[in-house]
């Protein structure tokens, strides 16, 4: 398995990868505040040791992908800290998004997608978007198996965190 992680890694590094919204959730919130990763209910199902196998992942990268809708679902779970890390998680996410590269998946193509009832509007752009692109780096297991069956190269994060990269 971890041969196989590298090989998406290596193939990918240029192209570039599509990071889901829990992962990117994650990312916020340890940069912010690694201890309130484990007190919050989006992240808590995630380790310290998570955040930081993320941070070396991104930087792994020359290219983060990631669409509106992936923002917006970030953006609405950011809102539910606490002050301080509500603020400083939302100034990471204004920095951030001037060094990715965002793509918009137009709602009307998206909603006509044969899967479309099953991911909703945020997976089902992903799953258009990344498409012979980029890769998907995802916790959601529904997705990945999906995207794996398709043939979109997908990596899941809980993958990442038992046999590392």
């Amino acid at each position: 398995m971890r041969d196989y992680i590298r090989k998406l890694f290596g193939k990918y590094k240029h192209k570039g990868v599509i990071v889901d919204t829990n992962i990117l959730l994650l990312l916020f919130v340890g940069s912010v505040n690694k201890k309130r990763i484990s007190k919050f209910n989006r992240t808590e199902q995630f380790l310290l040791e998570d955040y930081d196998l993320l941070v070396e992942i991104i930087s792994y990268f020359s290219k983060i992908v990631v669409t509106p809708n992936i923002l917006t679902e970030v953006n609405s779970l950011i809102n539910q800290l606490s002050e301080p890390e509500r603020s400083k998680s939302l100034e990471f996410l204004a920095k951030a998004v001037t060094e990715w590269d965002e793509f918009y998946v137009e709602s009307s193509i998206v909603t006509q997608a044969e899967k479309f009832t099953k991911f909703g509007l945020t997976d089902s752009a992903i799953i258009s978007l990344a498409q012979g692109k980029y890769l998907v780096l995802t916790d959601d297991l529904k997705l990945a198996n999906y995207l794996d069956k398709i043939e979109i190269d997908t990596v899941n994060f809980n993958n990442l965190r038992f046999y590392g990269w």
